[in-house]
């Protein structure tokens, strides 16, 4: 009786053991509850106090689904959980960016999160698993990285992602695009700055960084971009500071400001971000459609920079090479194009450029100019 009754006993204590261990298993026990957060202002959103390698050591994985809330009340329900920018375009996700020093929650090219969520400085943030794996196809096939080793390049033009820019009417050796000449974090400052010299640029719209940044590049011991300096020292390099939500009134009157100062100075010019990708990447384009580009010249050149860090092509990596133009340069596209699900492909890409610009308080004097400097 004694043995039957031990043994009925230690059945359910298993089983209680195992129900407990699954239901570990399951959303909700990964999460993390009033943890500091800090504005990240260059691009727009909330730094959550926590390491992307202590948050995914709590068991979070990238593809999850997780909901995200703040103390003031403000709550997001069911965001992607990514180590990239992979949602569309005005969509929220936590990210976990290489290089970044903590995860980051915002909206992709939109609005800056710390103002929609009316957060301020003490207000704390919560995070817990919603569905595990809910995204992992769309992680799957945005998962890219490149390396920061020269010697595992083709030449120093791959490895700067550095090129002329000449689709449409442009003149050829008017405009280059590229990596930057000054941040080195990425080790490609270097090699831009001999390029730059090399095809003798003028002129650098710089849109990533401020003054105060550009001269924390100057004091670093890495720094070795003396063309670079020479031509910042001259006054020929404005610094634009642009985030990447390019249907907002302050990125649109930057790059005004960026294109009018263009009229006003002799090329070449040098278009750079930090990694010349993604605002580089837009602004490029629309100096393409400006000048009479192709939908197909700017889908060409634009992913020249994904062969470059990535190598992707159409013919290597059809799937993600797809995948990047359709939800990453569309998009952009459509912002200058109009709303309301307009092609891209079949509009009229110089007048939808000059109405972009117009819009956005560029005379059609400094238009016309622009063009004269950059066409044929």
């Amino acid at each position: 009786m004694k043995n039957r009754f031990k043994t009925a006993l230690a059945i359910v204590l298993t089983l209680c053991m195992l129900t407990s261990l699954l239901a570990g298993c399951g959303a909700g026990k990964e999460k993390i509850s009033g943890r500091g957060i800090m504005h990240e202002e260059e691009f727009g959103g909330v730094y959550i106090d926590l390491s992307i390698e202590d948050f995914n050591a709590l068991g979070f994985i990238y593809g999850d689904s997780v909901d995200v809330s703040f103390s003031n009340g403000y709550e997001m329900k069911g965001l992607p959980y990514y180590n990239g920018y992979y949602t569309q375009t005005g969509e929220p996700l936590l990210v976990a960016y290489p290089g970044y020093p903590y995860i980051k929650v915002c909206v992709n090219n939109g609005d800056d999160l710390w103002d929609l969520a009316a957060l301020k400085d003490g207000d704390k943030a919560n995070i817990s698993l919603a569905e595990q794996g809910k995204f992992l196809d769309i992680q799957n096939a945005r998962d890219i990285h490149y390396e920061d080793d020269r010697s595992l390049f083709a030449s120093d033009a791959v490895f700067a992602n550095f090129r002329c820019v000449s689709a449409g009417s442009m003149k050829d050796g008017v405009l280059y695009r590229s990596a930057s000449p000054c941040d080195n974090q990425h080790n490609r400052a270097g090699y831009v700055n001999d390029l730059i010299a090399e095809a003798g640029v003028k002129y650098i719209v710089n849109l990533s960084d401020n003054d105060e940044k550009i001269q924390g590049y100057i004091g670093k011991e890495d720094f070795r971009s003396p063309y670079f300096l020479s031509l910042y020292e001259r006054g020929d390099v404005i610094p634009l500071a642009l985030n990447m939500n390019f249907s907002s009134d302050d990125f649109k009157a930057k790059v005004v400001a960026g294109f009018t100062a263009m009229t006003e100075h002799e090329g070449p010019y040098l278009v750079h971000c930090t990694e010349g990708k993604d605002r580089t990447g837009f602004v490029c384009m629309l100096l393409e459609m400006l000048c009479g580009a192709t939908y197909q010249e700017i889908v060409d050149d634009y992913m020249i920079t994904y062969d470059n860090y990535y190598r992707i092509t159409k013919e290597k990596d059809p799937a993600r090479y797809t995948a990047i133009v359709d939800t990453v340069l569309v998009p952009m596209m459509q912002s200058v194009v109009g709303e309301g699900g307009a092609d891209p492909a079949e509009a009229d890409l110089a007048g939808c450029a000059e109405s972009f610009l117009k819009n956005a308080g560029m005379t059609g004097d400094a238009v016309n100019a622009l063009r004269a400097r950059l066409m044929k």
